[in-house]
């Protein structure tokens, strides 16, 4: 059997991913290596977009990372629906990345300084620690930039499902200073209590009454900046440490 496209399924196609899903799930194990097989080249093109650059299965750690990532989606997958399971799996898939590279940059910010690794010669000339630095320091920059991507691209998706745009939000912010600061204290009323950010995420809209006996605010005031409100909470809510971080400051928070 070929490897399964990933757009454009075919019916038969489709049914054969629900079969050898619900096989897995079941409990068998050849199903379970079946399916993983299939979809190796879905686990690394998803692997090479979230790290940016091209994913060597023999010698990167992000393919392991990536691999596992897809096993623990098939775990966790409940919706009947084996068509939406790959979109399942690319969302776990990028998040155990995301989580690999903070891991790695911590473990790195716990290693000895890289003055421990100068060589001096006869004439106590030191080498190659420029060059340990720079190297170093563009992989560092490299991820980083991999996670600010891989995080704009899931802020957008989550704005999308809630009907709105990654390029709305420099339209929607507030013109006046006063008028930014009260709509992101109201974002986050909202988003430090589980039951509101609930109530956002089941309804697709703003708690306007709770939010009103929480910020001094009018209802007129929060229906105007409605969703330049809900951008912010989508953004305090989730899992953007780095987006989070330029974002707020741009707005002066």
């Amino acid at each position: 059997m070929g490897v399964l496209p990933f757009r454009g399924r075919s019916l038969d196609e489709r049914n054969e991913l629900a079969r050898l899903l619900q096989s897995a799930k079941a409990g068998n194990a050849h199903a379970r290596n079946e399916l993983i097989a299939l979809y190796i080249p879905f686990i690394l093109r998803i692997a090479s977009q979230t790290a940016k650059r091209y994913i060597d299965p023999h010698a990167d750690d992000e393919y392991s990372v990536s691999l596992a990532a897809f096993n623990e989606a098939i775990d966790r997958y409940q919706d009947e629906r084996a068509a939406s399971f790959l979109t399942f799996a690319e969302t776990v898939i990028r998040r155990r990345l995301v989580d690999f590279f903070r891991a790695q940059r911590q473990h790195r910010a716990r290693l000895r300084p890289w003055s421990e690794f100068d060589q001096a010669d006869e004439d106590d000339h030191v080498s190659n620690w420029v060059e340990v630095a720079s190297s170093i320091a563009e992989h560092q920059r490299r991820e980083e930039a991999a996670m600010r991507a891989y995080e704009i691209e899931e802020y957008a998706r989550r704005l999308e499902e809630f009907g709105l745009s990654f390029r709305e939000l420099v339209d929607l912010s507030p013109k006046h200073e006063d008028a930014r600061r009260n709509a992101l204290l109201c974002a986050h009323a909202i988003a430090s209590d589980p039951e509101l950010v609930a109530y956002v995420y089941r309804r697709k809209a703003l708690p306007l009454r709770q939010v009103e006996e929480r910020v001094r605010v009018s209802r007129k005031t929060l229906e105007r900046q409605r969703k330049y409100i809900l951008a912010m909470v989508l953004l305090l809510s989730g899992d953007f440490p780095m987006l989070k971080s330029f974002l707020l400051r741009a707005e002066g928070d």
